[in-house]
């Protein structure tokens, strides 16, 4: 297990090390002089009942429509076992398409959403889907939680505390996906990604990283959203051999990888990201056994997993295939229901303010796993620490978590992976 420090708005990272399979990354945080400061929330007796209005913006179609059924199956149960606690506060949700940047659904969604008065929206899964519609949710005064957005613009983003987010930077994942390739002994890499705030980010990370164990990037070649031929970054790339292949992008590595593949590359030699590290399978038309990939996330465990598998039945009447930011879309909820309660509120900006103590951020308070048991602190008098599903999260002055677990993946013969990591 590998852990580093890091500053609060600190923008490069040193290189992380993955001992043996596991990585593990916790960021510590940077505090003022000042002393943290703690709600002052009345006992549950003096309480009247909140409402809490929220709003999805999650991807029903478009490059990232197989994140949307586990971020939505974890919205959906952290709202039910909300509202079955029954510890005053009841939540509502109105599910949205956010869409991708191509086909832009979030135009008619966020609209709305804003006009039907949530307090907070859930999403987008895209950073760069988010970056077109925060400054509007940030105008009408709503806060915008993303369980997925990765891209470290949002970290100093003018958002008057309105943004938040479970998934850690993209500065986290790329050190670790360096080291991982240099581990497996690669030395030379050859990177295609998206040409968006997610992939450029991305990439400029994979990018230090890598190079900074010895490693060379021989080539890096970017397209665009909507793109359907890559024939000339794929030549470009294998024009200089490389040893791995990192594909930073979203459903159209389906077609990426055949192509590098078809022009005889090791289709064991791929690195994915979270944006494409699916359960392929049949979908994949190419083997890609033994190519790994990396995911923000700890384990889930089997009860977590088996209560979102029935909360997506009943919801959408399937089988949940990926789970990937399930957990994170949960506690997104979760951390805004226990900051209502300990603001005793439901304004945006209350809300916004507790959203520290509950996480953890502010250094203090008791440490608690459930929206039940952390609510009893609550209501109790004292001061709720919540370490969810997706594991602690402590939130800095910028929204960011401070707290961050990166799984590690290897595909077998039928292109479906397993975590090779704890």
């Amino acid at each position: 297990m590998s852990v580093f420090t890091r500053s609060r708005g600190a923008k490069v990272l040193g290189a992380v090390a993955v001992v043996g399979a596991s990585a593990m990354i916790l960021a510590g945080c940077a505090g003022s002089s000042e002393p943290a400061e703690t709600s002052a929330a009345p006992a549950a007796e003096e309480r009247a009942p909140l409402d809490l209005s929220i709003g999805t913006v999650l991807p029903q179609t478009g490059s990232l429509a197989y994140l949307g059924p586990p971020e939505e199956a974890g919205v959906g149960l952290a709202v039910a076992e909300i509202n079955e606690a029954d510890k005053g506060i009841t939540v509502e949700v109105e599910y949205g398409d956010s869409g991708d940047t191509d086909n832009k659904a979030y135009e008619t969604t966020v609209p709305r959403l804003l006009g039907n008065g949530v307090q907070a929206l859930i999403g987008a899964a895209s950073s760069g889907v988010t970056k077109l519609f925060l400054d509007q949710a940030v105008g009408a005064g709503v806060i915008t939680f993303s369980p997925a957005n990765t891209s470290p613009d949002f970290t100093t983003w003018e958002d008057d505390d309105l943004y938040w987010r479970t998934a850690p930077s993209d500065l986290l994942q790329g050190e670790v996906l360096g080291n991982l390739i240099a581990e497996d002994g690669h030395s030379t890499l050859g990177i295609i990604y998206l040409n968006d705030a997610y992939g450029t980010g991305l990439e400029a990370a994979l990018t230090e990283t890598f190079t900074a164990t010895g490693g060379e990037v021989v080539a890096s070649e970017s397209y665009n959203a909507g793109d359907t031929n890559f024939s000339a970054p794929v030549s470009s790339i294998l024009a200089q051999n490389p040893d791995a292949i990192a594909v930073i992008g979203f459903e159209e590595t389906a077609t990426i990888v055949p192509s590098f593949v078809n022009s005889g590359f090791d289709g064991a030699n791929f690195y994915f990201v979270d944006g494409n590290i699916s359960q392929w399978g049949a979908d994949m038309p190419v083997s890609i056994e033994g190519s790994k990939g990396t995911q923000p996330g700890p384990v889930l465990s089997d009860d977590f997993q088996e209560r979102l598998t029935a909360q997506w039945m009943e919801q959408d009447g399937s089988e949940l295939v990926d789970f990937n930011y399930a957990a994170e879309s949960y506690d997104a909820v979760v951390l805004l229901a226990l900051a209502a309660l300990a603001a005793n509120s439901t304004d945006t900006a209350d809300i916004a303010a507790a959203l520290p103590e509950v996480s953890g951020g502010t250094g203090e308070g008791e440490k608690c796993e459930s929206f039940a048991d952390c609510a009893d602190i609550i209501l109790e008098g004292g001061t709720a620490d919540y370490d969810g599903y997706s594991g602690g999260i402590a939130f800095d002055e910028a929204g960011d978590p401070t707290e961050a677990t990166i799984g590690i993946f290897e595909y077998g013969a039928d292109n479906t992976h397993t975590r090779v990591n704890d």
